[in-house]
């Protein structure tokens, strides 16, 4: 029973996110769908796909190194908690976050503080995050 539940519940949210919608009010739709995409990627450690929702030209200028994807690869996400969001007067959405991450090494756990930064692209018509991946060894 759980399982069709389950299974209606998913359905119905599909449905739902796959509704047209109007251009007005669509940006800020798209802000939390692109959100909703990169905490996901985040809680589910992959680090790769949270890394595709950075700006383009963030990661044009320091590309992510296969030394520092080892290093992420290091890190379990244990708890991704979200605040609300502020925007700035240039247009870009702020949002702070508060995550835990276990060393898989060690088993030690800590929280790290983030802010995540978006920033809405006309042309390609969604947001990015414009703050890259958190830091999880500042002060380390």
């Amino acid at each position: 029973m759980r399982k069709i539940t389950s299974l209606l519940l998913l359905a119905a949210f599909a449905l739902v996110a796959a509704m047209p919608r109007a251009e007005a009010g669509g940006s800020s739709r798209k802000l939390e769908q692109a959100q909703a995409v990169y905490s996901s990627s985040m809680r589910w450690s992959d680090y790769e796909a949270a890394w595709e929702m950075v700006d383009p030209e963030v990661r044009a200028k320091k590309p992510l190194t296969d030394l520092e994807l080892e290093r992420y690869h290091q890190l379990q996400v244990s708890s991704y908690r979200e605040g609300g969001n502020g925007e700035l007067d240039d247009g870009t959405v702020v949002r702070g976050v508060e995550i835990g991450v276990i060393n898989r090494h060690t088993q030690a756990e800590r929280t790290v503080r983030y802010q995540e930064r978006w920033r809405w692209d006309s042309k390609a018509k969604r947001w990015w995050q414009v703050a890259g991946l958190p830091d999880f060894w500042e002060g380390k």
